[in-house]
């Protein structure tokens, strides 16, 4: 099966400061696949490359067959990427509802865009219940659920998932793995970056470790959870 994305050898500075090395990922089609390490280890910056929001200054991004180094953000939507950012970024002074629909706006097929809202509300009850009320006045966990939901109004068959339990209780964080297991199974393709490896680990089937910009380790879930140099350095 060819890969559904694949990062060959990405280098990104930041002035002179060098945040990834030679990066190189590949994600399957029906894959969650994790990247995990310390802070400043070139996670997040990873992402932003694959949403283009970042240009690299080397290396290729390679989705379904075609190269995304030459398109613009709005256009890697288009083509079936959806990127849930840290610290979520919903627009606090629109409504639920309102966030919903601008996660739709590249597409035109309005009945289908109300059928898709109407999911999100099925799949995120507390959603429905808020819909009218101001983004910003939601809970943490809430407005995590919002810009999942907000995501999957493009319809994306890849999910770029950036720190999902940053903040959160951890009953809430169960919550919010648990639809991340939901999607995968419905046919999303999962790219996860968390700081709980060990949770992070458990729901993936493939998983990175980045360590100051390089890929240090790469394997296997369940191998990376059994592996000593792992678990020393990231599962306490």
């Amino acid at each position: 099966m060819a890969a559904l994305l694949e990062i060959h050898d990405l280098a990104v500075y930041y002035g002179a400061i060098q945040a990834l090395k030679a990066v190189t990922i590949t994600v399957e089609p029906g894959e969650i696949v994790t990247l995990i390490g310390s802070n400043g280890a070139g996670k997040t910056t990873s992402l932003r490359c694959i949403s283009r929001l970042i240009n690299p200054r080397a290396g290729d991004i390679i989705y379904d067959g075609v190269s995304l180094l030459r398109r613009r953000p709005d256009e890697v939507v288009r083509q079936g990427i959806a990127h849930v950012p840290e610290g979520r970024r919903i627009l606090s002074r629109l409504s639920v509802q309102d966030n919903l629909r601008l996660g739709a706006y590249s597409r035109h097929d309005r009945a289908a865009v109300r059928g898709d809202l109407d999911e999100q509300y099925v799949r995120f009850p507390i959603l429905a219940q808020r819909r009218s009320q101001l983004a910003g006045t939601l809970s943490g966990g809430e407005q995590q659920m919002l810009a999942i939901a907000r995501a999957l109004m493009s319809r994306p068959r890849l999910l770029l998932l950036d720190e999902p339990s940053l903040g959160l209780a951890p009953i809430i964080v169960r919550d919010i793995f648990r639809i991340i297991r939901t999607l995968n199974a419905e046919g999303v393709t999962v790219l996860l970056v968390e700081q709980n490896a060990q949770l992070a680990l458990q729901t993936a089937h493939r998983g990175y470790v980045l360590e100051t910009g390089e890929v240090i380790f790469a394997g296997a879930a369940a191998q990376l959870i059994d592996d000593e140099r792992v678990k020393k350095a990231y599962l306490g």
